[in-house]
């Protein structure tokens, strides 16, 4: 007799689930046979995830995690939650921090089975990053609401749609000669299916993985100016990198309107590798899988003649 899934009818409320990560651990849930409420300030964001879902497997509802009210009615009937909430902009000590606390209290109230924070490699209650320590405070307030909480910090998250490779991935594919901010600097980057697959199967049993802290790293690491000039590869296109000194790389992150913050600027010149301080995907029976095994096909559409391109010849 087949085994029935543990999250089979379940109702898992995903806080922030119009994300990119949202997309993901929706898709997987709902294979698994949940019934997923995405609770988000703006749910529209995930109605492309509609055609996925049986009939009355899938809801949203509008969210804003900084009000109780708000959060209450989107917990209401939970089996299972996922925070899923981060941003590098406004308030983060109340967004990521504060707000997080909030929501575990209130799963805990609504009689949730288990709960699943994402966090970050890079928490660090006494980091010089204001989003470094706004995620250090929502760990804390997590798992004093809700000990047997489960905790994931990931690093650098790739996917083809995600904001950190793509960015690269255009400039490259725009500027001859391009600087590298923090090229020394390692990165162990993770693809976004693996965390998915992180969050579920923490969900699916929570007796085994709650109370724990996991750090998701993947198999490889790399520095940024490996990865531009994979990229580069990827795309068929010859390209000088002129690595940049944090001074002036400081200076540009401060500038308003660039690509990239001051916040996210400090991460990344100290580096996003995990610790081995804590279990990581092999304890959630996971193989998280290499940027190398995906970089060719996503970069494709930047190569010079796309599709129809000759992928030896470099431009």
């Amino acid at each position: 007799m087949a085994r029935t899934d543990p999250l089979t009818d379940r109702l898992v409320v995903v806080f922030g689930g119009s994300g990119f990560i949202g997309h993901y651990v929706a898709q997987e849930l709902l294979e698994r046979g949940a019934r997923v409420r995405i609770a988000s300030r703006h749910p529209e964001k995930a109605f492309e995830l509609k055609p996925l879902a049986n009939l009355g497997q899938l809801q949203f509802a509008r969210c804003d995690v900084t009000n109780e009210a708000s959060v209450e009615a989107s917990m209401h009937g939970a089996d299972f939650v996922v925070n899923l909430v981060g941003s590098f902009e406004g308030n983060l000590r109340q967004l990521m921090g504060n707000a997080a606390g909030k929501l575990a209290q209130a799963a805990k109230d609504a009689g949730a089975r288990a709960f699943v924070h994402l966090s970050a490699i890079a928490e660090d209650p006494d980091g010089e990053a204001e989003y470094a320590q706004a995620k250090a405070l929502g760990e804390k307030l997590v798992t004093e609401a809700f000990p047997q909480a489960t905790i994931l910090r990931p690093s650098i998250l790739f996917g083809e749609d995600d904001n950190f490779l793509t960015m690269f991935a255009d400039l490259i594919r725009l500027f001859p000669v391009l600087p590298v901010f923090a090229p020394d600097s390692p990165l162990q980057m993770v693809y976004v299916g693996d965390v998915a697959d992180a969050v579920v199967a923490a969900l699916a049993d929570p007796g085994a993985h709650g109370g724990k802290t996991f750090e998701l790293g993947g198999p490889e690491k790399v520095t940024m100016m490996e990865l531009n000039r994979r990229i580069a590869e990827a795309q068929g296109r010859k390209r000088t990198f002129i690595p940049m000194p944090d001074a002036l790389s400081a200076g540009f992150a401060a500038m308003p309107g660039t690509p990239m913050g001051s916040d996210q600027w400090t991460l990344l010149k100290n580096g996003n590798v995990a610790s081995g301080d804590h279990p990581g995907f092999a304890e959630l029976d996971i193989s998280p899988r290499p940027l190398g095994l995906f970089l060719d096909r996503w970069m494709v559409t930047h190569r010079k003649h796309g599709r129809f391109s000759d992928r030896v010849r470099q431009v």
